[in-house]
């Protein structure tokens, strides 16, 4: 198998929603919540039409993008044997996606996310876990770990506890491994530890411009660049209009943005790049040609409803 992704099972439940509904349910336009209580998060769909469900997750959007691009792919998520959990595992599995779990019945459901979409295109992330935050070692197969060429996890899945160990496990037994950051409030909650993974464990590390200045707390993106070329590591960068930008020992790469979209939806635009990316990567591409696919799939998928080209 190419690459095999580890990270959170979430079926995406997508609502279109005005500026009014996130400042009155307390929101930070463009982050994610994590929601704890099951009832305060269904409280939260009242009065919303649902305009879709995806069987989504950051690393499953990368996952099924490779898969889309033609790439031997796996993904393991934890999930409850229930209707989002079947839900989730039919539409990884028509995407031709391996999917290796072995659901059963746990005491908590299936984990959803409310992605609520505003008019600017903005998307803001309202998560409840469930049981996809529950994931440990033993849901990890050794084998499908040692088989993969690249190991692929993302910064919402790691917590202290049963998720540290599976990282720990992925990491031992991977060939190359690669993640995501995945959000600044993720990098804020766990920098010491992200920190950690970034300079001695990962192989590619993929982060937009605030994430990584904020895991380092650089000043100024030339403290990015000067950390980049110290770390001996493939740090790849989104930087917004600025477009993106790969770092490995001395060599900075930078492609520029697609121009004359029309931006509909800001959901798994990094999910996507990174699929592009490590499609890229593993089928032999240039840095340059890495970034390009990465650039070329998140302008394809921001023009669409959803994480699915």
């Amino acid at each position: 198998m190419k690459i095999l992704g580890i990270g959170n099972a979430i079926v995406d439940v997508i609502c279109k929603v005005d500026d009014n509904f996130i400042s009155e349910k307390k929101l930070t336009k463009g982050s994610m919540k994590l929601i704890f209580d099951e009832i305060e998060f269904k409280e939260l769909f009242n009065n919303l039409t649902i305009e879709k469900t995806i069987s989504g997750g950051s690393v499953a959007n990368s996952i099924v993008g490779l898969s889309q691009l033609k790439n031997n792919v796996g993904f393991i998520g934890k999930i409850s044997d229930d209707e989002f959990g079947l839900k989730y595992e039919d539409g990884l599995k028509r995407e031709n996606v391996n999917f290796l779990y072995s659901k059963k019945k746990e005491l908590l459901p299936t984990g959803s996310c409310l992605i609520l979409i505003t008019p600017d295109s903005e998307r803001t992330m309202c998560t409840f876990l469930g049981t996809a935050g529950k994931i440990n070692k033993d849901d990890l197969n050794i084998n499908s770990l040692k088989q993969s060429e690249i190991i692929f996890l993302e910064g919402y899945l790691w917590d202290e506890g049963d998720p540290k160990q599976a990282f720990d496990k992925a990491i031992i037994h991977g060939k190359r491994v690669a993640m995501s950051l995945s959000d600044q409030f993720c990098v804020d909650r766990h920098k010491t530890h992200f920190l950690e993974l970034v300079k001695n464990k990962l192989d590619i590390i993929f982060a937009n411009e605030g994430e990584i200045m904020s895991l380092i707390d650089a000043k100024n993106f030339d403290e990015v660049l000067a950390f980049g070329k110290q770390i001996n590591k493939h740090l790849v960068i989104t930087r917004g209009d600025k477009g993106a930008i790969s770092v490995y020992n001395d060599q900075v790469v930078e492609v520029g943005i697609k121009k004359n979209l029309k931006v509909v939806d800001l959901t798994g635009a990094g999910d996507l790049f990174a699929a592009g990316y490590l499609h890229g990567y593993i089928n032999n591409f240039s840095q340059k040609e890495c970034l390009e696919k990465g650039t070329e799939l998140s302008s394809i998928i921001i023009q669409k409803m959803g994480a699915r080209i």
